[in-house]
């Protein structure tokens, strides 16, 4: 049964408001995340100035998970109920989730350099994450790879799927293998150990990164509906 709130119809209906309201939040948050990350927020006791870089590191690690976990949650859809809005949004949202996982490697590997004495190690956080963003690449590798483009998303939402597992791996690893990597420092159960002057900006990078993919999926969506609107008109001529 195909439900009125996942046609792809009514997804152009609510995304033509959504749209540009995504896009302001999102500047506005950026501008103010780069503010109080750049010129209100002090440095750090210990690592200085270069602990500035963990407001663009850890909540693009933070989405690099939350858009996985959107991808395989649409992916469900797709394959139990075949919904033509699950698979578009679940396409849309892997190649933004690679970005946001190659930004969290990246910017990891820069901070590390200082803080470690090198840009990588094969410890848990760091080779799960390299793990999340191989199933990010194989994701779209399979949805490519057929000559049917039903059969490589169907192939693409099971790797998906699968690649949940690695996941709580992510989220566990620091607390249940020795690491370098820090433990967490704002979920937990005793609440945040960081300062309010570090938590604000952080916090305001997430809502940023969050708007981005947002307004970057909206966008990408409507590309591809529109697609194949025109693939199935030419069909049908």
């Amino acid at each position: 049964m195909k439900y009125h709130l996942a046609q792809p119809s009514f997804f152009l209906k609510i995304t033509r408001p959504l749209l540009p309201a995504s896009g302001f939040l999102m500047t506005i948050f950026f501008i103010a995340g780069l503010y109080t990350s750049l010129v209100t927020s002090p440095p750090d006791y210990l690592q200085g100035d270069g602990m500035r870089i963990m407001y663009v590191h850890v909540p693009a690690s933070w989405m690099a998970l939350f858009v996985y976990g959107f991808l395989a949650l649409m992916s469900f859809f797709s394959l139990v109920w075949r919904h033509p809005l699950a698979e578009v949004l679940a396409i849309s949202a892997a190649p933004i989730g690679a970005l946001f996982t190659a930004l969290s490697l990246i910017t990891g590997s820069l901070w590390g350099k200082p803080m470690w004495g090198t840009y990588w190690v094969w410890d848990a956080r760091l080779t799960s994450v390299l793990i999340l963003l191989f199933l990010y690449g194989g994701y779209w590798a399979l949805y490519k790879s057929y000559t049917r483009p039903d059969q490589g998303l169907r192939a693409a939402s099971i790797l998906a799927l699968v690649g949940v597992i690695n996941l709580p791996i992510i989220k566990g690893s620091v607390e249940w293998w020795n690491t370098l990597h820090q433990p967490a420092s704002l979920t937990k159960l005793s609440g945040p150990s960081i300062h309010v002057s570090m938590l604000t900006p952080l916090l305001l990078m997430a809502g940023a990164y969050f708007f981005y993919f947002l307004t970057v999926l909206i966008l990408r969506a409507c590309k591809e509906l529109k697609t194949r609107k025109l693939m199935i008109l030419e069909s049908m001529k």
